[in-house]
């Protein structure tokens, strides 16, 4: 066993793996990696600098695998008209919803949304987050679809985090395409989402699936074009209504399925059997005052993994607390606090298909570590606001909190 370039001591580990929490553990870092985890009285040696946790709980760091991170503009108005009686489909037909924020990004100058992108990361990053999907979909256009990945790219440049940037192109039907969905396919298909692989600003592909947003046919056409790539798919899928999106992915092995309010055993067996993650986003069901739950019962029934993310988004979800996202997961959705913590950390890392890269405490995943100010992990889950992450572990870095106002 060679040397460590740093020592974990004095904490217990809660690892998402099959060592479950380590009393008393101990975790050697080496070359960004995590090298060596047990009981601290196993550590054969100690010949590296010692970091003492001071007996805090240590987490692999959180996955925030559902964002759209990267926009422009705000809409608290529509979170007024929401407050008075309008639906959120009433809102996206009257013009309003995603096309507001489209009119708000296609005007917005590139470095103003890298700048309110990275205010928004850093905040997520104080409470133990290091690793994003930022979606597109904004633009619905090739140059704006291009001008959101590269803040996407500059952030992970930046911050020196690690980002998935998924391309979102068919989020909605833009004002020019109305009437003329096929063809806003066709556009996306032929033109942009090949413009963007070739530039190397893509890692995967989604697509709205819902009687507000594209059709199950529109969503393969979109599929297949990025089998021929070689990109994964993920999709937004019986969030609304059940359209079959959900056993639509499955068969093209998407990464994942979000939302899922709408879905039924079909679907879940579908999931399933391809090994598709089921992405919940409690703050979007919360906001919208969502009524339908999704079924968890089926998932845990059938083995379906399931994952938690903000889905932060101006329009139904504007939270930045994934910590918060445990508790209306459990409190909303009823998980039980195990299955909420795996929901960020190792099944976020399968739907976005880094679960050999990061989301447990093992032996050769990333050096990417969250401390935090609780007894046990499901503290995490219990409490409501308030930010109880003690300092993060960022490739074998330590980063603790910022103190002052």
């Amino acid at each position: 066993m060679g040397e460590f370039d740093s020592i974990w001591v004095n904490v217990h580990a809660a690892t998402m793996a099959e060592h479950g929490v380590i009393k008393n553990a101990c975790i050697g870092l080496r070359d960004r990696k995590i090298a060596w985890v047990g009981p601290e009285k196993d550590l054969p040696h100690r010949n590296a600098p010692i970091r003492d946790g001071g007996g805090r709980l240590i987490t692999p760091a959180l996955i925030d695998c559902h964002t759209h991170m990267v926009y422009g503009g705000t809409r608290a108005d529509e979170f007024e008209q929401r407050l008075q009686g309008a639906s959120y489909a009433d809102i996206a037909r009257a013009g309003g919803g995603i096309l507001s924020t489209v009119r708000a990004t296609r005007a917005a100058p590139e470095d103003d949304l890298f700048a309110s992108a990275s205010a928004r990361m850093k905040s997520l990053l104080r409470e133990g987050v290091t690793t994003f999907e930022i979606k597109s979909g904004y633009g619905l256009d090739l140059e704006t679809e291009r001008k959101m990945l590269r803040v996407a790219t500059r952030l992970r440049d930046d911050l020196g985090l690690r980002i998935r940037r998924t391309f979102l192109g068919a989020h909605a039907l833009p004002r020019e395409y109305a009437g003329r969905s096929d063809d806003y396919i066709d556009e996306i298909c032929n033109v942009m989402l090949p413009a963007l692989h070739a530039d190397g600003l893509v890692d995967a592909v989604d697509a709205f699936c819902e009687n507000i947003g594209f059709s199950p046919a529109q969503t393969e056409r979109i599929f297949k074009t990025a089998k021929k790539l070689g990109l994964p798919m993920k999709l937004h899928a019986e969030q609304l209504s059940n359209q079959g999106g959900a056993a639509l992915a499955a068969r093209y092995g998407a990464l994942s399925a979000d939302h899922l309010e709408y879905i039924d055993e079909a679907g879940v067996k579908a999931m399933a059997q391809a090994g598709t993650v089921a992405v919940l986003l409690p703050a979007a069901f919360y906001t919208l005052q969502e009524t339908m739950r999704p079924p968890i019962d089926l998932f845990r029934r059938h083995g379906v993994p399931m994952a938690i993310a903000t889905d932060h988004n101006p329009g139904t979800a504007p939270a930045l607390s994934l910590v918060l996202m445990l508790n209306m997961a459990c409190t909303l959705f009823g998980l039980t606090p195990d299955e909420a913590l795996k929901g960020i950390t190792v099944n976020a890392a399968r739907a976005l298909g880094l679960q050999d890269i990061c989301g447990t405490i093992e032996k050769g995943k990333a050096a990417d570590l969250a401390l935090w100010d609780v007894n046990e992990p499901r503290d995490l889950c219990y409490r409501i606001g308030g930010n109880p992450c003690a300092g993060v572990i960022v490739n074998g870095a330590f980063f603790p909190p910022p103190t002052g106002p």
